[in-house]
């Protein structure tokens, strides 16, 4: 399968083919839609040899393999364990073959509920004036249209009861027409609802809102414009947060903030990348990428010294409440960098560190790796500045992860220790993975 959850076959001219509903090891037949010079593109219209991963029944009403069919998951036919599997696959394939990589050790995939697991979600809102109604969910297979759905299997079944109630709230709004979206957002304790309005409300599209926040037990914002517009329809109440027990840290965050969308796997990736870096409490560490401090704040807990590092000075200074809150502000500090234009002497400005953690959006981090990559290849670039011992990675991309991984083992020196699957995004294609580098200190 590829990162698109298609079967990957090949005909019989050695020519790539991409079947969408294949799974490996089946023999389908199929009638083939594209041809490009390298590869075709096609669907399965008949089953002949059938996998024994497959699954016939899944346990959402809206997915199929068909138009007019959800397309918020992609992977519901294949069992999940083996979902998996494949995914593991990816990483090891994408570390070897793009960057020439191989973990000395794969580490066991974090897994977690296959269902019910997702606390983040953004549902399009349509109201469709010749079907007379309203509908909200994910975009249907290949289009742009919304899928009609009544429940949702994959976010918390309390959220997907409110699918239906939520249809009847806009459609009887009057500015339903200019309302696209709505974003869900869960903490510990508080279901948020952020409303994507494209004009101001009236009097009684608000009090619609209060009557179905008090009913259903949400709390509603509005987005008028980007996501630093977004501000909550009355103020007061209580905030969202999440926890990482382990640490003791509770983390607030606005409802339009980066968070893991599967908070019980993100506890689980928390406390394995710290057990991986092997944090002493007399070094100091860097966490790079470090959003709202979801790995510093922890990191603060264990190290004598964190340094969380990213790209926006909004984010920064919610990092630094977090600290403050929760009690390190003596431990943990934040620095706004353009972490997509390092060069060695910005990077050895920062200072030495023990360990790095690296958790960088899809396009990777490889200007800080190259950054690292360019002193250890030559150390006048920035002399008496050391590279880390030992880097946990956390990737969302395997693509970019091996490239940066290529980096660090063939150019700076470093060996990959180890490497798996995270299933933060159950039934979906999406891969998130984890590596760990260590620099031998010799190298």
């Amino acid at each position: 399968m590829d990162l698109d959850a298609q079967g990957v076959a090949r005909n019989e001219e050695g020519k790539v083919v991409f079947i969408e509903g294949a799974l490996p090891g089946e023999e389908v037949q199929v009638v083939v839609g594209r041809k490009k010079s390298s590869w075709e593109q096609g669907s399965l219209t008949a089953m002949r040899r059938e996998s024994s991963q497959r699954v016939s029944v899944t346990d959402c009403p809206h997915f199929g393999l068909h138009d007019g069919s959800c397309g918020g998951c992609k992977m519901q036919h294949l069992q999940p364990a083996a979902q998996v599997a494949i995914k593991q696959r990816v990483v090891e394939d994408n570390l070897w073959h793009l960057g020439r990589v191989k973990a000395e050790m794969i580490l066991r995939p974090i897994e977690g509920p296959t269902w019910g697991y997702r606390h983040r979600a953004r549902f399009s809102v349509r109201h469709v004036v010749k079907k007379n109604k309203v509908l909200i969910g994910f975009h249907e297979r290949k289009s742009r249209y919304v899928a009609d759905m009544e429940v949702c299997k994959v976010v918390p079944k309390r959220v997907s009861d409110l699918l239906m109630p939520l249809r009847e709230l806009i459609a009887g709004m009057i500015e339903r027409d200019r309302l696209p979206q709505i974003e869900l957002a869960m903490g510990d304790s508080v279901i948020a609802l952020v409303l994507r309005n494209l004009a101001p409300l009236p009097d009684a599209d608000k009090a619609s809102l209060r009557a179905f926040a008090a009913e259903h037990d949400v709390q509603w914002w509005l987005q008028p414009k980007g996501p630093d517009t977004v501000h909550l329809l009355d103020e007061g109440g209580t905030l969202l947060s999440y926890s990482l027990p382990e640490f003791g840290i509770t983390m607030p965050f606005k409802p339009t903030d980066f968070t893991q969308v599967n908070p019980q796997i993100n506890t689980v990736l928390v406390g394995r990348a710290l057990r991986l870096l092997e944090v002493q409490s007399s070094e100091r560490v860097i966490d790079w990428f470090c959003g709202l401090g979801n790995f510093t704040l922890p990191l603060a807990t264990k190290a004598r010294e964190v340094l969380g590092i990213e790209g926006s000075e909004a984010l920064v200074q919610r990092s630094r409440q977090n600290a403050k809150l929760n009690g390190l502000d003596g431990k943990a500090s934040f620095v706004v960098r353009n972490l997509f234009e390092m060069t060695p002497a910005l990077l050895a400005a920062d200072g030495i560190a023990d360990k790095w953690l690296i958790d960088p959006p899809r396009d990777g981090a490889f200007a800080l790796i190259q950054a690292l990559t360019d002193i250890a290849l030559d150390p006048t670039l920035a002399p008496g500045w050391q590279p880390p011992q030992r880097i946990v990675y956390v990737s969302c991309n395997p693509a970019t992860l091996a490239r940066d991984a290529g980096l660090l083992v063939n150019q700076a020196g470093y060996r990959c220790l180890s490497a798996g699957a995270i299933n933060m995004f159950p039934h979906t294609s999406h891969v998130e993975s984890m590596a760990v580098f260590e620099r031998p200190a010799s190298a």
